[in-house]
């Protein structure tokens, strides 16, 4: 049983955000630390990613553990009460991401998912983003 009222319980709800969290912070300060520039949001591409790298031909997402049900994580809870509710909830969110990072791989991006969990451990992540984005410079050298 929630211990919130409806009402209290919305109101959290709609304090969520959606674009800038913390853990998206994050991993842009990283990125610009790194060197690399990226477009933010870009709405002409499937699910508008949370950054995008043209030069690089990479789209990073960060994903939150909860919302977007990080495998294994103890974030990716499901809450006790309203579960049918939910369950519902987090299948379409999975799906929706399915969906969206099959069509930019369609499209030819490379596609690298940052966990929410994985912004606590800056230095790996960022060693970690650098050889992704390296790599994919690389292969799009070769291939030219």
């Amino acid at each position: 049983m929630d211990s919130l009222s409806k009402a209290r319980r919305s109101w959290n709800m709609s304090r969520i955000r959606a674009t800038n969290t913390n853990p998206e912070l994050i991993v842009r300060s990283l990125l610009h630390r790194l060197g690399f520039r990226f477009r933010l949001h870009e709405r002409t591409l499937p699910g508008r990613p949370d950054l995008t790298l043209k030069k690089y031909r990479s789209i990073v997402l960060v994903h939150g553990c909860f919302w977007h049900r990080h495998a294994g994580c103890p974030f990716a809870y499901t809450p006790k009460s309203n579960t049918i509710f939910w369950n519902k909830k987090f299948k379409a969110n999975v799906e929706r991401d399915r969906r969206n990072i099959h069509e930019l791989r369609r499209l030819g991006w490379k596609v690298i998912i940052v966990w929410e969990c994985q912004t606590r451990y800056g230095e790996r992540l960022s060693r970690r983003l650098e050889s992704r984005l390296r790599s994919n410079e690389r292969q799009l050298a070769e291939a030219q």
